[in-house]
């Protein structure tokens, strides 16, 4: 397509899933996408409307100066006409005043001395965090800039915990695209479109891929995943988001719920398990909430769902809103979290996703908290389970409670 007023610039016609992206774009946007999706493509073209139509510099960032050598030349092909690209400075100047500073974050001080209007992070799997949080993100404070990551998943480190942010954030987005939409089913591949997929792959090229390269590979590098690591707590999550939510009871079943009341800015999570299919049948989640609103939530799930128990964390501000739920003729029972319980009742549910006992909803907050989820040791050598700083983990609480109801009765240490 041209630009308006600049009908020597040339960029590609957006393919149906760059477009539904765009679409949906914020203040800060985070793409995960697979292999030969063309999100270099795609960032370019952002970059080149905005540098092109105003007189702000905006910063290009990669891993390594090679990398940051393919955002340069792509530009460069849309745009050599127009604007005046000097490799040396690895710069663009459009005639608006408009400019485009191309840095490798090899080392994230290459950046630093900008006023930004805007950044793009490509390959930002690759890039250390202090490229973000300490280079990029604070030039964006007095110009009200936005970013772009996009990449290919590197593990669940920093361009994860972003992604998995826009959850809970207004002024974020994030997807999580396959280059081509499959499944993995039964040990073999199967096609399944995707919206948001690249339209121009054919299907056989990537089944060639998938009996040539190895399935956490695959996951990661065409179906964009953020393949769990050594270190995560869960496996086989994402195979095992296959129930469907029940706004209603099923006769003959037989619920439990699991509660993790919110502190300060965390959330209070309601999870209802069907004990007859061993399945999470509804998620309740919310915060900044009266208790006395947050017990009558509660209690309307009770009421509809009339589980056996309900297994509720009893420390701190959990002991009194258990015992004002009793007093209205809730069965809630209390779970005294320690860290020696804590750990058994993560075990516990950890096993279930394990072995496939386990059904939960394709719900990407539970989701991306059960991923991110993380084991470490304290110096005694106790082992610590917690979400990475920055992240919740009240989902994850409230399952491991409402399993323990499914499992083998609740867990009561009061």
């Amino acid at each position: 397509m041209s630009m308006t007023g600049a009908p020597r610039i040339r960029l590609p016609a957006p393919h149906a899933g760059q477009m539904g992206v765009l679409l949906g774009a914020r203040r800060f946007n985070w793409l995960s996408a697979g292999r030969r999706w063309r999100k270099t493509t795609m960032a370019m073209s952002i970059m080149v409307e905005s540098a092109a139509t105003t007189n702000i510099t905006y910063i290009w960032g990669a891993p390594t100066y090679d990398q940051v050598r393919v955002g340069f030349d792509e530009t460069k092909r849309s745009s050599s006409r127009v604007a005046d690209f000097n490799q040396s400075r690895m710069e663009a100047v459009f005639p608006s005043g408009g400019k485009i500073v191309y840095r490798s974050l090899d080392n994230p001080d290459n950046a630093r001395g900008h006023t930004a209007g805007g950044v793009v992070i490509d390959e930002a799997g690759d890039v250390k965090p202090e490229a973000w949080y300490e280079v990029l993100r604070p030039m964006l404070i007095d110009t009200n800039g936005w970013a772009w990551g996009i990449g290919t998943p590197k593990g669940r480190n920093w361009f994860y915990r972003e992604h998995a942010k826009a959850a809970d954030r207004d002024d974020y987005a994030a997807w999580q695209v396959p280059t081509l939409g499959v499944k993995i089913k039964d040990g073999q591949l199967v096609r399944q479109p995707h919206p948001l997929e690249n339209p121009y792959i054919p299907f056989e090229e990537i089944e060639q891929i998938w009996r040539t390269m190895p399935e956490r590979m695959f996951q990661q590098e065409i179906l964009a995943q953020f393949v769990e690591s050594s270190g995560g707590v869960f496996r086989r999550v994402t195979e095992s988001a296959t129930a469907v939510q029940q706004d209603e009871p099923q006769d003959g079943h037989t619920y439990v719920m699991g509660v993790d009341w919110a502190q300060q800015h965390d959330f209070t999570v309601i999870c209802v398990m069907d004990v007859t299919t061993k399945e999470l049948v509804y998620m309740d989640r919310f915060n900044q909430i009266d208790y006395n609103v947050q017990r009558g939530r509660l209690l309307a799930l009770y009421e509809r769902f009339r589980p056996a128990t309900v297994i509720a964390e009893s420390n701190s501000i959990g002991l009194p809103n258990i015992e004002a739920l009793q007093r209205d003729g809730v069965p809630i029972q209390g779970f005294t979290t320690t860290n020696a319980t804590k750990a058994a009742a993560i075990d516990a549910l950890a096993l279930a996703f394990e072995r496939g006992d386990i059904r939960i909803l394709d719900n990407a907050v539970l989701i991306g908290e059960l991923q991110a989820f993380e084991m470490s040791k304290t110096a005694t050598g106790l082992r610590k389970f917690s979400a990475p700083d920055g992240m919740h983990d009240d989902t994850v609480i409230s399952l491991a409670l409402a399993w323990q109801g499914v499992d083998a009765g609740p867990v009561l240490l009061w």
